[in-house]
């Protein structure tokens, strides 16, 4: 419901003006001055960056003890459970098995994950040297199209 209400303004220049005001009632000033809320998002400040061509040459960090425990665990469970499929019920049999192991079992993990550290750390130090002496540059393009 809108109510006009007709009021007559008079300018500096002495002529008079009539103006035609909706009025609202308070009911309709409750529903359109009612905030419209957002669901709540996150801003998107870190963007994932296109890996460079400088950056596929770079070692990839190697996995944890978990993941080798989990490639053996995979193996032996669809060995003798073939009718389970879905690898949900096979990762969280896994994680069930990791917590209730010992260390003296997760111990031949652990090593092969070290292991493969500090195989990681010293291809991350022989790049960083690479790097450093311009052996890898910026410009070097790995297209088929180079001569």
């Amino acid at each position: 419901m809108t109510k006009k209400a007709s009021e007559s303004v008079t300018n500096s220049g002495g002529s008079v003006r009539n103006l035609d005001l909706a009025v609202k009632s308070s009911e309709e000033a409750r529903r359109s001055t009612r905030l419209r809320l957002k669901p709540l998002r996150k801003p998107k400040t870190s963007q994932k960056k296109k890996p460079s061509k400088l950056h596929g040459k770079m070692p990839k960090k190697p996995a944890t003890a978990f993941f080798f425990f989990l490639e053996d665990f995979r193996k032996h469970y669809q060995e003798e459970n073939p009718e389970v499929k879905s690898m949900r019920e096979i990762g969280k049999t896994c994680g069930e098995k990791w917590k209730t192991m010992t260390y003296e079992e997760k111990v031949k993990y652990y090593d092969i994950a070290t292991e493969k550290r500090e195989e990681f750390h010293r291809a991350m130090t022989d790049f960083t040297k690479r790097m450093q002496s311009g052996e890898y540059d910026e410009s070097e393009t790995d297209s088929d199209f180079s001569e």
